[in-house]
């Protein structure tokens, strides 16, 4: 009787021990990873194990999250997922805003849009989403104009006037940065450049504003956007912690989006 009593006692004051429960999280190479790692470091001392999958591409991570092999994921921005949601059918939402990649523009031809010759080829993401950015990105600095009422999800098809008579090569995101031997120019996404060796802050002939539709976002399935762990994985990533560790890490090249 006297084990249970202090048992009982030391439990008030000193609390219970809690499992930490873990979860799984796919990832990007690159800055989602890294910036993953210091989440998992936050997260920890609240109870949340989280164990970082990294995949090389857009596609298998949506699919992972609704195959129920992932717990979350962090790599997209919302007008992606959307389409993905549309196309797929899958029953995710996104739960948290995370960071914003500006995409830039970048070359080893040319120093500026300017110099871009007449029927010059512009490498863009082959993505619906991202390559409609890319498309938006060069129409905002006049290279091309785009069909009115044109969404985020324009094509090659819906150039309406283009000047230089670019040519657009769509290819998966992640072949972008070896593309440059070969392109004119290409639309790179911020976190595949920065796996390539570029500084997106420093290297872009043409970069993105910080426009909204476009920071990214941590995605669960829909059956568990009100578990406590997604609160916490939240509460961690906008701890002050890791938004300094992104301003420190990435100087400007990736951005805190919340």
């Amino acid at each position: 009787m006297k084990k249970i009593i202090l048992a009982a006692a030391f439990a008030a004051v000193f609390g219970t021990a809690v499992a930490a429960e873990t979860i799984k999280i796919g990832v990007t190479p690159g800055p989602h990873a890294q910036i993953m790692e210091k989440v998992k470091e936050v997260a920890a001392p609240k109870g949340l194990d989280i164990e970082i999958l990294e995949f090389s591409d857009y596609v298998v991570p949506n699919q992972a999250l609704a195959d129920g092999e992932l717990s979350a994921n962090s790599f997209q921005h919302k007008p992606y997922l959307d389409n993905q949601v549309a196309d797929r059918g899958f029953k995710i939402v996104d739960v948290a805003y995370t960071v914003n990649f500006p995409m830039g523009v970048y070359s080893k031809k040319v120093k500026s849009l300017d110099e871009l010759a007449d029927g010059a080829t512009v490498a863009i993401p082959n993505d619906p989403t991202n390559g409609g950015r890319a498309l938006l990105i060069l129409a905002d600095k006049g290279l091309i104009k785009l069909k009115d009422g044109a969404s985020l999800k324009v094509g090659p098809a819906d150039v309406t006037e283009n000047a230089k008579n670019l040519k657009f090569a769509e290819l998966d995101a992640a072949q972008l940065p070896r593309s440059l031997d070969d392109v004119d120019a290409a639309v790179i996404n911020t976190n595949y450049a920065l796996e390539a060796g570029l500084d997106p802050a420093k290297d872009p002939i043409a970069r993105e504003g910080e426009k909204a539709p476009y920071v990214n976002i941590l995605a669960v399935s829909e059956k568990d956007k009100d578990q406590p762990w997604v609160k916490t994985l939240v509460k961690a990533y906008h701890s002050d912690a890791v938004k300094q560790f992104i301003a420190d890490t990435f100087k400007g090249s990736v951005i805190a989006g919340w």
